[in-house]
């Protein structure tokens, strides 16, 4: 995938150094069109030039009027800089140099012979025999500057065309390449989306998959914690409270025994420790009187137990809710203490459950040292868990439709449970707002 990604990417780049060519060369067939110009312009002003200043030294050979001899004077100076600039012109091509060396000369034949033609006039010699055979030589001679003239604009048209070719044939050759690149590119992107997709597909459903095993895991342990709670209070406990009647009964019948008083007392320690550990791990209350007793039971003897001032707030006729809500706040519930108590150093806690006829509301306060951004950033990005017990209550939740918000700064942590509920069972819905 990554290949073909790459592959696209050089494409593209190819493209538009393809690209980046034509325009340069476009840039340059445009120089060229106005280069020909240019020189076809400076050769027609040549030919003007000649042939206006044959037709003064006629005029004024026949009138000998001087403003036909200034005429003439004025065309043939404005000749030699039009010559210089055709040569400069044309010195990218040796063709051309070539054929202005020619015309250098055939102008400077015909200047001379316009010259001496002038100068027997002004000289004021009645030979009209010369003046005809200079003018026979100026007709010849600027009969072959003309035929050069024309000879240099067409082939400067010639190359023109020429050049066009060549530029027409480059951009069509670079738009095939553009066109074939842009496509094979678009390919490769297409395909690269479908990997990309399908690989997100894939981890989409992997990702689901490991909330629905989460969810399982969750399950299962609370049937273990139900099984192992039932298990201390029916076997274990059963027991210890057997042990406790035979210490009773031994004590009754012999003389005081300070070590069967002392063993007396263990064994209530025993029994009240085992039947603590079975509540924490499955409390009976959950069950047969809802979340609101066991809520209650479990704040009594979490603040008795960590010494840490817990306060809680839940409205009296809470009545049942749907099992799985009851079991998931009590969840949340006795992981957010634990964690109060294992990491907040704080010195209380308070506890709220607000109810409304579409949510429930559980909110876990502590004014402690709070959560380290980054980590309470993490965890609310999902990109890594906040710890194993958070991490599946928040998958608990979200299965149930749910969801579990934390907030932290320097002034504590505030966890909340947030729960839709459907039907609730027992008392009337009552509203609160937090």
């Amino acid at each position: 995938m990554q290949v073909a990604f790459a592959a696209a990417l050089i494409l593209l780049v190819l493209s538009g150094l393809a690209t980046y060519a034509t325009v340069v060369r476009l840039r340059t067939a445009e120089g060229w069109v106005g280069h020909t110009r240019d020189v076809q312009s400076a050769l027609g002003d040549l030919n003007s030039l000649g042939s206006r200043a044959g037709r003064a030294r006629t005029r004024y050979v026949d009138t000998g009027e001087e403003t036909f001899f200034q005429d003439y004077q004025l065309a043939a100076s404005e000749i030699p800089a039009k010559l210089q600039q055709i040569r400069e012109l044309t010195v990218d091509n040796l063709e051309q140099q070539d054929s202005w060396l020619r015309l250098e000369n055939i102008t400077n034949r015909r200047l001379n012979l316009l010259n001496n033609s002038v100068q027997l006039k002004r000289g004021g010699s009645p030979d009209a025999q010369e003046q005809a055979r200079l003018r026979q030589q100026i007709i010849a001679v600027s009969a072959e500057a003309d035929s050069l003239l024309q000879e240099m604009q067409n082939d400067e048209q010639q190359l023109l065309d020429t050049r066009r070719l060549q530029s027409e044939r480059w951009f069509r050759i670079t738009a095939y390449i553009l066109c074939t690149a842009f496509l094979v590119a678009l390919a490769l992107f297409i395909f690269h989306y479908r990997m990309l997709n399908s690989e997100l597909s894939a981890r989409e459903q992997a990702e689901a998959s490991l909330r629905t095993l989460s969810v399982r895991l969750l399950e299962v342990q609370d049937q273990e914690r139900r099984k192992f709670s039932r298990e201390l209070h029916d076997s274990l406990g059963q027991y210890l409270v057997g042990v406790k009647m035979n210490l009773t009964m031994l004590g009754n019948s012999a003389p005081a025994n300070t070590l069967i008083t002392e063993s007396t007392k263990l064994v209530d320690l025993a029994i009240t420790e085992t039947r603590t550990i079975s509540h924490l791990l499955h409390p009976p209350l959950l069950d047969e009187a809802g979340f609101a007793s066991a809520a209650r039971w479990y704040v009594e003897g979490f603040a008795q137990r960590s010494g840490v001032q817990t306060s809680l707030d839940i409205p009296e006729n809470l009545g049942r809710l749907p099992q799985p809500v009851e079991l998931a706040l009590f969840r949340v519930l006795q992981e957010s203490l634990t964690n109060v108590h294992r990491h907040s150093q704080s010195p209380k806690a308070d506890v709220s459950v607000r109810l409304s006829p579409q949510q429930v509301v559980l909110r876990v306060r502590d004014y402690g040292k709070g959560i380290p951004a980054e980590v309470l950033d993490r965890f609310q990005q999902n990109r890594s868990h906040g710890g194993v017990g958070l991490t599946g209550m928040r998958e608990r939740l979200h299965e149930l439709g749910g969801r579990l918000a934390m907030d932290s700064d320097a002034d504590g942590t505030q966890v909340l449970a947030i729960m839709p509920h459907a039907q609730r069972q027992g008392t009337a819905e009552v509203s609160a707002a937090d």
